[in-house]
Formats: structure tokens, sequence, C-alpha cells
């Protein structure tokens, strides 16, 4: 069985419980998937299994790309992923879709953080910041970059920079409800990205 599938994310929303508890969800529309290129540790050096997801126009795709999926059997995909893990029972050009998994199932969603751009100190890493009044001119400012002894600045001093738009896991989550005619899977909590980005849903265990 594969270990998880790509979809994108609709956006987050509410549903009540039996026993009248809000839950608080995020709908992720996903797949079908389709199973482009089967990887083995002899061949390869790991075992995986590459999906190719939303169908496309060929001519938006490269010539290489194009020879994979037809060599797959597949229709022009516009997202190719991988899944590592064993390959046991999964076929070339096999599809599989939300149904793979059950209510109350643990997940972890993986996912491209919204881009912020170039941000301070504050914004960046919650920096407390400087007084504000009284002639104070070093407001949002991080003020010193480390010791003068060593003549430079370490790897990893936090400080303003680019934020955002970086590979983010979300853990924790479990599947609240799963509505295979419509390709919707219903997630507890946020996941990463803006809505309509690309997510990759995962069983608690997959790689």
């Amino acid at each position: 069985m594969l270990p998880g599938i790509l979809g994108k994310k609709i956006g987050m929303t509410h549903i009540f419980t039996d026993a009248g508890k809000m839950v608080p969800v995020t709908v992720i529309e996903a797949g079908p998937v389709v199973v482009t290129q089967i990887k083995t540790r002899d061949s390869d050096g790991y075992d995986a299994v590459q999906v190719g997801y939303e169908e496309t126009k060929a001519k938006k795709l490269s010539f290489p790309v194009t020879g994979h999926l037809k060599k797959a059997g597949a229709a022009p995909l516009r997202y190719l992923r991988e899944f590592r893990g064993a390959t046991d029972g999964v076929q070339l050009g096999q599809s599989f879709r939300v149904d793979i998994f059950d209510e109350g199932e643990a997940v972890r969603v993986v996912g491209t953080s919204k881009g912020r751009g170039f941000a301070g100190a504050m914004k960046r890493h919650g920096f407390h910041g400087q007084h504000d009044s009284h002639g104070y001119m070093t407001h949002r400012r991080p003020l010193s970059s480390g010791a003068t002894g060593p003549q430079r600045v370490f790897k990893g001093k936090r400080g303003p920079g680019h934020m955002g738009s970086e590979r983010v896991t979300q853990k924790g989550l479990k599947v609240v409800q799963v509505d295979a005619d419509r390709n919707l899977i219903l997630v507890s909590g946020s996941v990463p990205g803006p809505n309509g980005s690309l997510v990759a849903v995962l069983k608690e265990g997959a790689k």
C-alpha cells in the first residue's frame, strides 16, 4: 500500500462531532495519484515509489519527463514525488485515491510555508525589541551580532533575512473525514502553505 498521497490545500473550516465538539480541520483535495516509477534497493540503492499528480498538457513538460511518463503508461502529470519505504503490492501505472486513509488515522503533512520575503528579527525570530520611547533609536534592531573576539559572525546567528518559503512538516495530525467520491480528506488542525499549494499527506512512520 502507498505510504502517502499528493494533493492541494483547499482551506480551513470546522466540523462538529457527534458529541457536539467543534474540530478545526483543513480540507485537502488529494489524488488520484499514479505510480510512475518503482525504485528498489538492488537497482537504485533504496526502496521508493514515485507517483505523479495532476494532469497537464504534454507541451508543458520536457521530453525526458514525457518519455518517463509514457514508459509508465501514465498521462502527462505536473508533479512527481517520491515516497520512501517498502514497495510490496505496488505496481507501475497503478492509481491510488484518498481511500488509502482511514478516519482517525495519524498522519503528517509536508508542504511549503508561505513566503514572507525579507523580514526583521522581531517578526522572523520573535525578538522582544528595545524601548520604543525616551530617546531610544533602536526599537526593532537586533543590535549585537556576537562577540568581537572571533572577528566574525558565527553560522546560525539569528537576525534579519529571508523568511518562509521552506519545507515544513506538520506532525501529530489525524484524519477526521474522508470523502472518496470528491477526492477530499479532512485533517485536524492546520497544515503549512497557502491555499492551493501542493502538500503531501503521509501515514505515520512513512518517509
